[in-house]
Formats: structure tokens, C-alpha cells, sequence
């Protein structure tokens, strides 16, 4: 479930002592989708709320926020007003507009929300508790998650060699730009994403990835071959140094794809994805680090494990998509977002 809500990011503003997971699970199974259901809601955390629909939206400035205000696409979050400016939140983006133009897309309606001293949520200290551990738990993975690369790195060799070094990092990249094409693909929200998506063309990433040629034969997603690709490739390279020529002989095999996957956004849906250019970018930077590392010499004759590592692909291609299939069933769609319509 994404970070932000319209009723984790409201608390936030109201000041009132919450946890982000629960309250993201409660607005998500909220029962009414509606104001009256929002309402009901904000008074499990002890606070009075109420709807004001203003015929006069000059009179804007007079209510005190933060408070909602309902859009033509739905709910933003205002935190501050003045003659010139209204700022706002939208999916935990802030935003800010000319009052006049806010004012032009506002439909009158606001929900205002009045947290008294002592207002929090329920069980807070038990529910921020279990946050707090969870926080750790996820720092404990990156330490040790770092420190078993350090251990690979150092024990295996791979920072002897620059190209070794510089291929590493590339199926870091990789496998970065690939999670979010997936992420993309499933249509699960990512801020930082979007963002990179906009470098070339804004909603590039979305329109070619909406194509039918987004996938290998309708069965696996383009980002889905990614993200195995770079990631077996990576778990090779740090387990199995030895075999880096085979990881060469795969790298040419996918320089192909490169030229298709440009020809077809320039010419066929003429939209360019900022991740797939990417995509395309860091397996030829990876062919040239071969090249220039010589790990293009001593590939023939092929041996058992250039087939093993075919086959390594393939299962975690196939675990891949397994697991992409149950995140989309997962994958919340009413009411996790500012923009939400009750």
C-alpha cells in the first residue's frame, strides 16, 4: 500500500499522533466511501469534523487549514492560504496555485476537521511500537544486506577490476530502473518514478507501457525480463566471478532488443519511456565494460554452466512473474490516494 493516504497525510497536518500503516488500513477498508464515511472515521481518533459547501469561493480564506477541499478530480489537502497562493497536497505531492486559479478548479466544498488536546489514534503506543520495529527490522536488512556485498566483493575478487566494479553497479542500476518499470506495469504508485518518467516525455512510461508490445508474447512483461536479467546477472557475478564470459555471452544476446525496443517508441507509438531508454543505456554500457574487461574472450567452447545459467533465468523469470501476478491482486485501488472521489 502507498505511503500516503488522504487520512495519514491529513493527521499529519492536523498534528494528531497516528501510524501510517493503520491508519492506511483503515482508510482503505473504510465502509462508506464518502465524507459522512471519512467523518465516522476521524472519530475513532476523537475528532469532531464537518462539510461546509460555500456558494461564495472568495470567502476561501476564511477557513483555517489544514482542511479538504473537494476538486473537480477529487480531494487535495490545503495547508496554507494567503491573497495570493493556496499550497496543497495531492498524493502527498505539495503543490501550489494561484488563489484565483484554485479557486476556477474548487467546487465549494470543504471538510474541516477540529482534533482536541489528547486526540490520537487507537492503541497508538502499541501500533508505534510495532513501527518502530518494523523500522529496525528494515535497517538491520540493509546493514547485513550491505555487509554480505562487502564480504563478496572483497572475498570474491570483484573489486580487483575495474570492469568488474563498474558491472556490478550497472546491475544495481538495472535492477532499480527495472522494480520501477515493474512498478509501473502492476500500477502501483511511486513518486520518484513518475518523476524519472517525466525527464523525456511526461507520461511517456505509461503510454508505451498501456502497448501491447510491453510484453514478450503476452506472457511476461518487458520489465519482468528485466528485472531477472540484471538480477541473476548480479547474483552471478558476486557468487560465481568465474563464469563473468557466460554474463558477456548474455549481455550480446539482449544488445538486439535494443534496437527494437528504440525503433519501436520512436516509430510505432512515437512516446519515449525514460526507464525502457535507460534499460537500453545500461546493457550497453554492460557490453562495453565487457568488452573493455576482455570477458568476451574464453566464451567457447560452451561448458554446463553457460546452460545453468539459461536455466537460472528461466526460474526466475517464471518466480518473477508468479510473484507480479499476486502483487497485482494486492494492489489497493480505492481510497489510497489524495485524489480519491467519495
Amino acid at each position: 500500500m502507498t505511503d500516503h493516504t488522504l487520512l495519514s497525510d491529513f493527521l499529519t497536518e492536523l498534528g494528531v499522533p497516528h501510524t501510517t500503516e493503520y491508519s492506511n488500513n483503515r482508510f482503505a477498508s473504510m465502509p462508506f466511501q464518502s465524507l459522512f464515511g471519512l467523518q465516522k472515521l476521524l472519530q475513532e481518533y476523537c475528532i469532531d469534523s464537518e462539510a461546509i459547501a460555500l456558494a461564495d469561493k472568495s470567502s476561501l480564506t476564511e477557513i483555517q487549514p489544514p482542511f479538504l477541499a473537494k476538486m473537480q478530480e477529487g480531494f487535495v489537502i490545503v495547508t496554507d492560504i494567503n491573497p495570493k497562493n493556496v499550497s496543497y497536497l495531492t498524493q502527498g505531492e505539495p503543490q501550489t496555485l494561484p488563489t484565483p486559479d484554485f479557486e476556477d478548479v474548487w467546487t465549494g466544498i470543504a471538510f474541516v476537521a477540529h482534533p482536541s488536546a489528547g486526540c490520537m489514534e487507537p492503541s497508538y503506543r502499541a501500533h508505534r511500537t510495532v513501527e518502530i520495529f518494523s523500522k529496525v527490522k528494515r535497517i538491520a536488512l540493509i546493514i547485513c544486506t550491505l555487509a554480505l556485498l562487502a564480504y563478496l566483493v572483497v572475498g570474491n575478487g570483484i573489486y580487483s577490476h575495474v570492469s568488474t566494479v563498474l558491472i556490478m553497479l550497472l546491475d544495481m542500476a538495472g535492477i532499480v530502473l527495472s522494480f520501477m518499470l515493474l512498478q509501473k506495469t502492476l500500477k502501483i504508485k511511486n513518486r520518484h518514478a513518475d518523476r524519472f518518467c517525466a525527464v523525456l516525455q511526461e507520461g511517456g512510461c505509461d503510454h508505451v507501457l498501456e502497448d501491447k508490445a510491453s510484453s514478450f508474447f503476452g506472457i511476461f512483461s518487458w520489465s519482468e525480463v528485466g528485472l531477472t536479467y540484471f538480477t541473476v546477472s548480479l547474483l552471478c557475478l558476486l557468487l560465481f566471478p568465474q563464469y563473468t564470459m557466460y554474463l558477456a555471452a548474455c549481455n550480446v544476446c539482449c544488445l538486439p532488443f535494443t534496437f527494437w525496443s528504440i525503433w519501436y517508441q520512436k516509430f510505432r507509438v512515437k512516446t519515449w519511456c525514460t526507464m525502457c531508454v535507460s534499460v537500453q543505456c545500461t546493457l550497453w554500457l554492460l557490453f562495453f565494460c565487457y568488452l573493455g574487461g576482455g570477458w568476451l574472450h574464453g566464451i567457447f567452447p560452451l561448458r554446463i554452466e553457460f546452460f545453468a545459467l539459461a536455466v537460472t533465468y528461466a526460474t526466475v523469470l517464471l518466480a518473477i512473474n508468479r510473484l507480479s501476478t499476486y502483487m497485482a491482486k494486492l494492489t489497493v485501488s480505492p481510497g489510497t490516494t489524495q485524489s480519491s472521489n467519495f
